[in-house]
């Protein structure tokens, strides 16, 4: 562990060391003024919106991952182990992980081998902007894997910007804090050409990951089995993850090169059960991948798209816990993927687009498999003025499989339509209705089909279909007191068929998968957001958000939880964020409520989980020293020290307070 610190550290301190003589070098150049470059494109503005966190907002967020961020969203649940380096997935409106698509940089992140994108890894560091789409996003312009998934994160990395004479950037950046958190990172954005420019960011976490909480179970009778306080093993992590991008624009198209890499050792912090603590796994994680973008406009009609990616996942996997079976599994996944998209406009108000996609995943060391993947979709866009809006897409799936060493799963073959519309009866006013119909085809992983103790490579694909109303109302006006109001509504029912449920078995990284056969999903969520102009040159922002679901399993009368609400689905939960801005100051204070819910499927006392809630507060300063920007920030997280579980015997923790400063140059 310690060469891995010292590793890590070194080329952290080599790439800031490389930034700052491409800065010196530049500075020595003579000055140029370079003419403006202007991108053109036609806006279509969303038929379903996006939730999105961007800005100051996401600034209050970032010393938190991914995940952490997606909890603000409403119909999101989280699956969070606890800790710094605990594993951390996410679903939306109960329809589990797999049906998520998770994109970077437009290009999806994927795991065959069992599904779950463990969101935890991915650093808010350099993100610039996080949008969660319920159905697909409104952009009939896209790969034909992103109509596939029955709802979609987007995570858009930073894009450098330049002003007159600028040449490049350096932003490094400390975070520091509870657990032994350290956390230094660095940006270098450099313009390499009017046209062309790179951008370079790098990241290092170090964290023992040991928190204090309390262990207190209560027997169904009510006597108290166990109250007690401990510290948390085995929860410690040791990442680093390097990215680079190089941009470039030409006439009438632009690109993207981007290039990835993450690595890590991190401790499993198992199962509290019985008051024994289990702390005998390992896991190493590299997760690289390369992927490009090529697009370009053809004529005032046509346009095209290219999208490719290789990506490589190694992760070893070892269980030296005296009192199991010892393990020490390596598993290496490969995934290769082109896609192409284009997209002709018939008329100024009638677009059509058509796309193919081919993927290859491969799993060695373990099962031995070949997936490849077809995609082909067509789609349609029809705007009547500012008042009607319809998309319609169709997409065709066919998957193969090969296992060398026992039976391989059948091919497949589906096709999913997808139906989007929204209807503005007024012209003077910002209300809108919009409505959507969507089927989604989720494939069985890995796991599911080929695991030694519970694998059948005759299992059904999970299909879902989705039905969705709503309205949204928002009021603008930056030269107001009352500068922004937005308060949005939607009501759902999903219907799932052989849907698949993913627990931990035994060991957190290892998944038992249940065929629930039927599922039904109702629900409601509700956001409102406001902004005012307070005097002093004060804005006060609020954003609520509210979920209603009732997700029950509908499969088997006889079954004992027939009409039970499935496992870890709460009836109600909500967030809000109250953020007060004053001349470079920034007060942020946020609070996460879940509801009551069942760790089982049987709805009875003794797989009652009890609600939680937290309130997390954080400050922020900008200001300036010559030339240089400062951003110092401090914040408290579970500011009342709540005790609590989002996963049964994983408790998460206490009262937790972490310091940053950034320096742009």
């Amino acid at each position: 562990m310690a060469k891995a610190k010292n590793h890590h550290l070194a080329l952290l301190i080599a790439c800031m060391a490389f930034t700052h003589s491409a800065m010196s070098q530049s500075r020595l150049d003579s000055i140029q003024r370079l003419p403006e470059v202007v991108v053109k494109a036609q806006s279509y503005k969303e038929v379903i919106p996006a939730q999105t966190l961007k800005g100051i907002e996401l600034e209050a967020l970032r010393s938190h991952s991914v995940a952490d961020a997606l909890r603000y969203f409403s119909g999101v649940q989280l699956k969070d182990y606890g800790g710094v380096g605990g594993i951390k997935t996410v679903n939306i409106r109960s329809m589990g992980t797999n049906h998520m698509g998770v994109y970077y940089n437009g290009i999806e992140l994927g795991n065959a081998q069992n599904g779950q994108v463990d969101l935890g890894k991915y650093s808010l560091e350099n993100i610039e902007a996080v949008s969660l789409y319920n159905g697909q996003k409104s952009e009939i312009f896209q790969s034909a894997r992103e109509f596939g998934s029955a709802g979609s994160i987007y995570l858009t990395t930073r894009y450098p910007k330049f002003k007159n004479g600028e040449n490049c950037h350096l932003r490094a950046g400390l975070k520091v804090g509870s657990f032994d958190v350290f956390n230094p990172s660095i940006t270098f954005d450099y313009k390499v050409s009017p046209t062309v420019s790179l951008s370079f960011n790098s990241e290092w976490m170090n964290a023992s990951g040991k928190y204090k909480f309390r262990y207190r179970r209560v027997t169904p009778s009510g006597e108290l089995a166990y109250d007690t306080t401990a510290v948390r093993q085995n929860g410690d992590i040791d990442a680093m993850r390097l990215e680079g991008g190089l941009h470039g624009f030409i006439p009438n198209g632009k690109w993207k090169v981007y290039l990835y890499h993450y690595s890590s050792e991190r401790g499993i912090p198992g199962a509290i059960v019985n008051n024994v603590w289990r702390r005998g796994e390992r896991l190493w994680d590299r997760n690289s991948f390369a992927q490009g973008m090529f697009e370009y406009d053809v004529n005032s009609k046509l346009s095209t798209k290219v999208n490719a990616k290789y990506a490589f996942d190694y992760t070893r996997y070892v269980n030296n816990d005296d009192k199991l079976i010892h393990v020490d599994n390596i598993y290496k996944q490969r995934e290769a993927y082109l896609s192409w998209a284009n997209k002709y406009s018939i008329f100024r108000n009638w677009e059509l687009s058509a796309a193919y996609d081919f993927q290859w995943n491969g799993l060695s060391e373990y099962m031995n498999v070949d997936r490849t993947t077809h995609w082909l979709s067509l789609a349609t866009a029809l705007s009547l003025g500012d008042c009607f809006k319809l998309q319609a897409s169709g997409l065709m799936t066919y998957v193969n499989e090969e296992q060398r060493d026992r039976d391989s799963a059948p091919d497949k073959i589906k096709f999913t339509p997808g139906v989007f519309l929204s209807y503005k009866p007024f012209s003077r006013h910002n209300f809108v209705a919009r409505a959507f119909y969507k089927q989604s085809y989720r494939m069985p992983t890995f796991n599911d089909l080929y695991y030694t103790d519970m694998g059948n490579a005759y299992l059904k694909p999970e299909t879902a279909t989705q039905y969705n109303l709503g309205i949204l109302y928002d009021i603008e006006r930056n030269h107001h007191w009352f500068k922004f109001f937005k308060i949005g509504a939607d009501v759902y029912y999903n219907d799932i068929d052989d849907k698949i449920v993913a627990y931990p078995k035994g060991q957190q990284f290892r998944w038992t998968m249940l065929n629930l056969g039927k599922v039904e999903i109702k629900g409601i969520d509700a956001q409102i957001g406001t902004t005012f102009g307070l005097p002093y040159t004060i804005d006060l922002t609020t954003k609520l958000q509210y979920t209603y679901q009732e997700a029950i399993d509908v499969t088997n009368p006889a079954d004992n939880y027939y009409r039970h609400q499935i496992p870890y689905i709460p009836w109600h939960s909500g967030s809000a964020i109250v953020m007060l801005d004053w001349k470079g100051w920034h007060l942020n204070y946020s609070f996460i409520y879940t509801g009551e819910r069942y760790n089982q499927q049987e709805n009875i006392r003794y797989n009652h989980t009890q609600p939680w809630y937290t309130s997390d507060i954080s400050l922020m300063k900008d200001f300036k020293i010559g030339k240089v920007n400062l951003k110092a920030t401090a914040e408290v997280n579970n500011i009342f020290s709540q005790d609590y579980d989002v996963i049964i015997n994983y408790p998460m923790p206490k009262r937790n307070y972490r310091f940053g400063i950034v320096v742009e140059l």
